[in-house]
């Protein structure tokens, strides 16, 4: 069985920003972590600040973002490497080598994993969106500090002995057997809205990506996982997650605004299925 970590401040950050990553939102998912489990299971991974908050030994990390799951995979596989392109571009970044890389979005599977590391680092608030090409087409932001200060050593080190899956959320979740912690983070669509919202992904989750969601998450409640989500505060969601689990609300701040002071605090639940 693993044992909770201890307290977020000695944790390791994410090494992406990731648009509704939850890292403002630790103190209160940690809090729901049950003390002991067998595996650690998110099938929507995005930046993985609770992944890296809890320090897993045994873990199934998966997303439908290609581009995403291979720079995992590479950090893990190839972090020294990483590290070394990463400091040369520290060297000469500047918006003609921003846009020059963000154009060349072909290549092998270790540049794709450089360049999205290094747009994730300087593009304006770390935001994955793309066009109806699927190409990335997010503008340079205000950051330049793209190397690591102490490399990506200890998030290979953090990742050495996970399972890192490229896949949709269900086939991850039938992974969850009795015993297992799986942190479900979802993009918040609600009923009647489905188009409501920006899009930080090819694919559309419908509301009917919600429903299918929640039917598997009851399937893996069947089998004895411990299960936390993550959602929108909409009625919509309360009537769904209605008799699966205990809603708590939560406040965050919005950070999808250029400036802080037109940012605005917004409600968000997480519903505890154990």
């Amino acid at each position: 069985m693993q044992a909770r970590s201890g307290p977020y401040q000695a944790a390791t950050e994410p090494f992406l920003k990731w648009a509704g990553g939850k890292r403002w939102a630790l103190p209160v998912l940690q809090k729901l972590v049950p003390p002991n489990y067998k595996r650690y299971i998110e099938p929507f991974l995005g930046g993985g600040s609770l992944f890296f908050s809890l320090g897993c030994n045994d873990a199934v990390l998966s997303d439908v973002n290609f581009e995403l799951i291979n720079a995992y995979r590479t950090v893990r596989d190839n972090h020294e490497q990483l590290d070394r392109w990463l400091a040369v571009f520290q060297k000469w970044h500047n918006p003609e080598l921003y846009y020059k890389i963000r154009s060349r979005d072909h290549g092998s599977k270790f540049w794709s994993a450089l360049r999205f590391i290094y747009l994730n680092r300087t593009c304006f608030n770390g935001i994955y969106r793309v066009n109806l090409k699927g190409k990335f087409n997010v503008p340079i932001g205000t950051k330049d500090r793209i190397s690591y200060p102490d490399g990506l050593r200890t998030y290979a080190a953090a990742l050495c002995n996970v399972t890192i899956k490229h896949a949709d959320f269900q086939s991850i979740l039938r992974y969850a057997k009795s015993g297992d912690f799986v942190y479900v983070d979802p993009p918040y669509t609600v009923k009647h809205n489905n188009n409501g919202f920006i899009k930080y992904n090819e694919h559309l989750f419908k509301w009917s990506d919600q429903i299918r969601l929640r039917d598997e998450i009851r399937r893996a409640q069947d089998r004895g996982a411990y299960i936390v989500v993550s959602n929108a505060a909409h009625d919509s969601i309360f009537e769904l997650y209605k008799n699966v689990g205990e809603i708590i609300r939560v406040e965050r701040s919005s950070v999808l605004a250029a400036a802080p002071n037109f940012r605005r605090r917004e409600l968000e639940v997480v519903i505890k299925c154990y």
